[in-house]
């Protein structure tokens, strides 16, 4: 049975919720000071666990899977956006350190730093060719490490506000979510070629876009600023359908036949059937943002 986690940022807490009958079935609480809370904001999985970068209580939570419980919490960094592992080592992004701090999960201990560009908010680990991506908010670039030997690749000019960054499923490409955060105009979204590093293409698509799920030759992409879902055509650099979902759509994952949204204003998690074209929501904690289905 298929499961989806949602990181909640501001309840501190991971949802576990059945995909079958789409209900919350379980909390997981994460540790939280009482001066601060704890702020989930990204999520991957790691053997039979779950690795959660925390931007509040700038840590990382390891959570065990069958026990649906935290196990463990280390202090990495200020500001943690985004996690993402391979091999033995959890690479996780300090938006306010400019970095990305090595982890070995097996020694559990801080390794390496790695610089990369201005307010890092996402990472992506090409883990057959070795290549990390990062999204650099303030300084509107994309950084490119190599993971064999944590050695800087590239960093890449892109337009205003890059939220995100993935590797297209051919593994040949890069996708960007150029979000023009704060300017009165719709975002784009951008591919590059990993063999020149040069731009493919560029598209428009609503407004303020933050996340991406690609799956063969189709992406889709949340619309922070106007409440929409776009629906991208990468063969033909086409939008083919914008789908009006309402809040503030922020972290986006796909399932079979269906879009799971995590709707940041009215704390909601949507449920969008493609075929059908219905939807079903269900409250959730606040801020629902890292998403992961398993």
């Amino acid at each position: 049975m298929s499961c989806l986690y949602v990181c909640n940022t501001s309840s501190d807490y991971i949802s576990k919720v059945n995909l079958i009958q789409f209900k919350e079935e379980q909390k997981i609480e994460l540790s939280r000071h009482e001066a601060y809370k704890a702020g989930p904001h990204d999520i991957c999985i790691y053997k039979d666990k779950l690795l959660v970068a925390n931007s509040y209580s700038n840590s990382l939570s390891i959570v065990d899977i069958n026990m649906n419980k935290e196990i463990e919490n280390f202090f990495i960094g200020m500001h943690c956006n985004g996690v993402d592992v391979f091999e033995d080592n959890a690479y996780i992004i300090c938006g306010e350190l400019n970095s990305i701090i090595v982890f070995n999960l097996s020694q559990n201990k801080i390794i390496e730093e790695i610089p990369c560009g201005n307010f890092p908010h996402s990472i992506s680990i090409n883990k057959n060719k070795k290549i990390i991506a990062v999204s650099n908010m303030n300084s509107d670039s994309i950084t490119l490490i190599d993971c064999s030997d944590n050695f800087n690749i590239k960093n890449i000019k892109v337009l205003s506000y890059p939220v995100k960054a993935i590797f297209t499923p051919k593994e040949d490409k890069l996708l960007v979510c150029e979000s023009f955060m704060g300017i009165n105009k719709n975002g784009s979204l951008c591919m590059i070629d990993l063999k020149n590093l040069e731009t493919v293409w560029r598209l428009k698509v609503g407004t303020y876009p933050v996340d991406i799920y690609c799956e063969n030759n189709i992406c889709y992409i949340s619309n922070f600023g106007d409440g929409t879902i776009s629906i991208i055509d990468m063969d033909n650099v086409k939008e083919i359908k914008k789908i009006k979902i309402g809040g503030m759509p922020r972290g986006i994952i796909k399932n079979e036949e269906n879009i799971y949204v995590g709707d940041n204003y009215n704390n909601f998690l949507i449920e969008l059937n493609l075929k059908k074209e219905t939807k079903k929501i269900i409250p959730i904690g606040g801020e629902p943002t890292g998403m992961l289905i398993i």
